[in-house]
Formats: C-alpha cells, sequence, structure tokens
C-alpha cells in the first residue's frame, strides 16, 4: 500500500484519513474493502451519512436506472421528476403520518448550507440577530455554523470574529441536580441580563460531535414550552442524529415537540450523495425568490436515492430493528464500562447513536486505533475526542453488530489490559484521531 501521494498532494487538513490510514476500494453494506482485499467492518458509517450502509441495492439500482435513462443530473431549483417523486414520497411517508405541516427548503449540499440558511431565515422572519446555542454543539464549519459550534479548536480555525450568538449550558452540562434551563429562563426574564432578545435558539437533541450527550426528554420539552412563551424560534439540527439514527425518523419525536425548523443532511439522501433539507413552519416561509441559493442545491442523483431510501420507513420495521440493535451496543457497552471503571465512563447516547467516555482522554483515541488494526473503523468525538462513538449502519445484520462489538471489546483490552488501566498495548500505532499529533512515545 502506498499513500504517498496523499502526503505529497493533498492538504495537510485532510483528517480521516489518519485515523483510517488505509487504501479502500470497494465497500458493501457494513463493510469496508481496501485495495488488497483487506476487510473492515464499519462502525463509522461515513459520520452518519450511510445510514443504509455502503451500496445499499434497492437505492443502488434506483440511481443506475436514472442514470441509464438519461436522468436530468443538476438542475438549480427547476423542477425535475426526480425532485416531484422525492417531495411526494417525503410527504406521504415522513410528513402526513406524524401530522408535520412543513415546507421543504433545498438550502445547497451539505449540512452546514441547511444550518446556515436555517440561521439566515429565523433572523429575517424575527428581525433579531441574536441566536441562542448550547455548550459543546456542533453545527458545522462555515461561519454563521461556526458561530454556534462550541468547540474551541473549530471555532479558532474561523479567523474572525464569531457574534450574534450567546451559548448557553446544555441539558446536564453542570452535572445532576442543575437545572440549566431555570438558567436559561432567568437570562430571557430579566431585562438587565444583557442578553438581546434571540431570533432562535439551535440544538441537536443527541449532541454527537461534542461527545454523544442527549438531552432528556423533559428537558426538550420543557425547552419548547420556554422559546414559544419568548417568541424565540426552535431550530433543531437533525442532521446527525435524525433519519432514524436514534430510532424514529425525526430524534425529536418521543419528546412531542414540533420544532420551527428542522436541518436535515448527511443520510437524507439514502447513499452517501450530497444532500440538506430545510424544513421550517409554513407561516415562516418568507423567502423572496432566489434571497438564498446555491448551484447545488438540485443535485437530482441525491433525490432519487433519498426516495428510495424513504421506503425503509414505510412501517415500523426500521424503527423497531434500530431499537433492538440499540439495545444490543448498550449490553456491550455497559459490560466494557463495568470491566474497565476507572478508565471507561457509562455509556451515552440514544438508538445507533452511542459512545463510552475515556479517562485520560488519549485512551479513546488509543482505542479506535487498535480497533482499526483489528478490522474495525470506529470513530472518536467530544472537546478531547475522549469519547469512542459508535454510529454502525441501521440495517447492519445482528451477526456483523456483535462482531464489531466484540472486536471493540477486544480493542479496549488491547489498551487497558487486564487491571483496566491506561497502559495496556500501545502497538496501535499512528496519528491521534481526526488529525491531531501523535502521542509522545506513539
Amino acid at each position: 500500500m502506498s499513500l504517498e501521494i496523499f502526503d505529497r498532494l493533498e492538504s495537510e487538513v485532510r483528517g480521516y484519513c489518519r485515523m483510517f490510514p488505509d487504501l479502500f476500494e470497494r465497500a458493501a453494506g457494513a463493510r469496508l474493502y481496501t485495495h488488497d482485499g483487506r476487510e473492515y467492518l464499519d462502525f463509522f458509517s461515513g459520520a452518519g451519512a450511510l445510514s443504509y450502509g455502503h451500496n445499499h441495492p434497492r437505492i443502488q439500482r434506483a440511481l443506475i436506472d436514472y442514470l441509464e435513462a438519461g436522468g436530468v443530473t443538476h438542475a438549480l431549483d427547476m423542477s425535475t421528476v426526480a425532485k416531484r417523486d422525492f417531495i411526494r414520497t417525503f410527504e406521504a411517508v415522513i410528513l402526513q403520518p406524524r401530522g408535520l405541516d412543513y415546507k421543504v427548503q433545498f438550502p445547497g449540499p451539505t449540512g452546514t448550507n441547511a444550518v446556515e440558511a436555517a440561521l439566515k431565515l429565523a433572523r429575517k422572519v424575527t428581525g433579531r440577530s441574536n441566536v441562542l446555542c448550547f455548550t459543546n454543539g456542533y453545527h458545522g464549519m462555515t461561519l454563521g455554523a461556526l458561530a454556534v459550534t462550541g468547540n474551541s479548536t473549530n471555532r479558532a480555525a474561523a479567523g474572525v470574529a464569531l457574534g450574534n450568538t450567546v451559548a448557553m449550558p446544555f441539558d446536564g452540562y453542570f452535572g445532576h441536580g442543575i437545572d440549566t434551563l431555570e438558567y436559561l429562563e432567568t437570562y430571557l426574564q430579566d431585562a438587565s441580563s444583557g442578553l438581546d432578545k434571540p431570533a432562535a435558539a439551535i440544538l441537536e437533541t443527541v449532541q454527537a460531535e461534542g461527545g454523544v450527550h442527549p438531552a432528556s426528554w423533559d428537558w426538550l420539552r420543557r425547552l419548547a414550552v420556554l422559546l414559544a412563551k419568548h417568541r424565540i424560534l426552535l431550530i433543531v439540527d437533525d442532521i446527525q442524529a435524525g433519519c432514524g439514527r436514534t430510532g424514529p425518523f425525526f430524534s425529536f419525536e418521543p419528546a412531542g415537540i414540533v420544532p420551527d425548523i428542522v436541518c436535515l443532511s448527511k443520510s437524507i439522501s439514502g447513499y452517501g450523495l450530497p444532500m440538506a433539507l430545510v424544513l421550517m413552519r409554513r407561516e415562516l416561509d418568507c423567502w423572496k425568490p432566489g434571497e438564498h441559493n446555491g448551484t447545488f442545491r438540485g443535485f437530482n442523483l441525491a433525490f432519487v436515492g433519498a426516495r428510495a431510501a424513504l421506503d425503509f420507513w414505510r412501517g415500523e420495521e426500521l424503527q423497531k430493528a434500530v431499537e433492538a440493535a440499540a439495545e444490543i451496543v448498550r449490553r456491550r457497552l455497559a459490560l466494557i464500562h463495568r470491566r474497565y471503571t476507572e478508565a471507561c465512563g457509562p455509556p451515552r447516547g440514544r438508538g445507533l447513536l452511542q459512545g463510552i467516555p475515556c479517562t485520560p482522554a488519549e485512551v479513546a483515541g488509543r482505542v479506535s486505533r487498535a480497533a482499526f488494526e483489528r478490522g474495525l473503523v470506529v470513530e472518536t468525538c467530544g472537546a478531547e475526542e475522549q469519547v469512542v462513538k459508535l454510529l454502525p449502519p441501521l440495517t447492519i445484520d445482528e451477526p456483523s453488530l456483535e462482531m464489531g462489538l466484540e472486536i471493540l471489546d477486544t480493542a479496549f483490552s488491547d489498551v487497558l489490559g487486564a487491571d483496566g488501566e491506561a497502559g495496556g498495548s500501545r502497538s496501535a500505532a499512528g496519528p491521534s484521531p481526526k488529525g491531531s499529533p501523535p502521542e509522545d512515545g506513539a
């Protein structure tokens, strides 16, 4: 294997290739294959963009048929049969059964495009500039999305001041027994708090990149009531936690709330093709024609894949499968936690978005590398990359899920050893997660 061409010509900004240093050629379902035939189980799923696995045959067939028929690929926001079919199916399969009267905007191809459009719309609707965001939140790498992102390293890379936002504590940020919504409500009610009335609040119901922090259902319900009381719009960023990742199609469904605006991307296309949506309450759609646009907001191949993927949601089978798989993951992570109590905190998350925090933080990166050596792709997240995060395909079969969890269990043993202290094997060499330098001696 030679990766020399990447080192010589590709920017140093690349990150995941440092976590997973191999040359990949093929993929199918929950498996990746290298150019020389090595097989990996994939618990990364394109950072959540491949919820139906790699090259799902049902979606692949729809794409091939569309291309062979000479279907329109690029059309900006012009009307096409592919877009029509997606919108019709999305309304029939997702919106109507949930009683949601949202309009759909195609803002551009990525999640951060959806966030930018949502923030811009909220400010336009309300005439206010300030936006509430939450500690450990992550919303993208463009300037508006960075302004509502918590991670200081990500924010610093902007190179300019990030303003018109105020960070508030997420559920559980101060630990048990401290109600962060009382804190927020005090700010909103006090005319001398220094907090300009916000246009909106943006959050993930399960903070993924921030360390796999789920908000409780009660906290989400109370937040929605509080924001409505103060006429502040609620934006739910469901880019990673949505599209079934936590069980139901929308991660907020069990809370019984209806956000004003919802951002979707990643797995909405079904096949890893770039696509993003902004869903908005009908009365919020105050855009003028062309007021927010983008060259690739009409990627018709993504519409075709997305429509085919929505067939998974005609009924409750997939949601039930995710919930069953999630229970298997929870049990195995709980066993790892009990075995290595000093180094591993209690597992957390929902559905097939789960993680286990590690102490010291470097343990998580070492576990990821040890797992990769044994044939499992699994990433890390959190402010210090201290959480091992699992994102297996929603469609993964039980034997593959169990096999991957067994590899992960062994990787923890490799790193922590029989005594459960972070002094086990350090043989998993290579750069630390997401491009940070390797630890001393690695």
